[in-house]
């Protein structure tokens, strides 16, 4: 089956074509299930996240078009069934890294109801996203492959070929100069 653009995948979940499914399956399928097994560690539960995944597009296409952020958008989806799946089968060693995770973001960011006080969290993520256009492509994959994708320091190190130690060093650094860039933003 010939892939067809994320336009043309949108337009056929608008016109509730269930063909819409099967296109993006064999478009982002591997793509999902992998960062769903990132968070899971279970084959088989990342193979129901990403069906899952699957049902919440259609759910949310309308109102939603997201026709050039197709990707993107099923990854916030796959990420959140993901992590909603974690905590709910009580996986203690994933929770526990995941609030690794968050107590390492907390550095840098203030928590989630302070944010909710002080600003709208779209402008929170505009400023990481200006943060991360100003780093090298090296450093804005690593921290993306820790923070978004969930990928632990250790596969992160095996990825590109570096030390383990090394990639904590720039995670650390990043955190800090991310701190740093929020308070001149004014954000903390």
């Amino acid at each position: 089956m010939p892939t067809i653009d994320d336009n043309s995948i949108v337009d056929l979940y608008l016109q509730r074509d269930e063909s819409a499914i099967t296109q993006t399956s064999g478009k982002y399928g591997a793509r999902l299930r992998h960062i769903s097994y990132g968070i899971t560690s279970s084959h088989e539960t990342s193979e129901e996240c990403e069906n899952d995944t699957y049902m919440e597009a259609w759910k949310r296409i309308p109102p939603h078009e997201p026709r050039t952020y197709l990707l993107p958008f099923l990854i916030r989806i796959i990420r959140s069934i993901s992590i909603n799946r974690c905590v709910s089968d009580s996986r203690l060693k994933r929770k526990a890294e995941i609030s690794e995770l968050s107590a390492e973001m907390e550095q840098c960011i203030p928590s989630s109801l302070s944010v909710e006080k002080e600003l709208e969290a779209k402008l929170l993520a505009e400023a990481i996203s200006r943060f991360l256009h100003n780093q090298s492509e090296e450093k804005c994959t690593v921290f993306m492959r820790r923070y978004f994708y969930l990928d632990t320091a250790a596969s992160i190190a095996k990825r590109y070929g570096y030390k383990e130690s090394a990639v904590r060093m720039m995670l650390l650094r990043m955190r800090n100069d991310l701190r740093a860039y929020l308070e001149k933003e004014e954000i903390l």
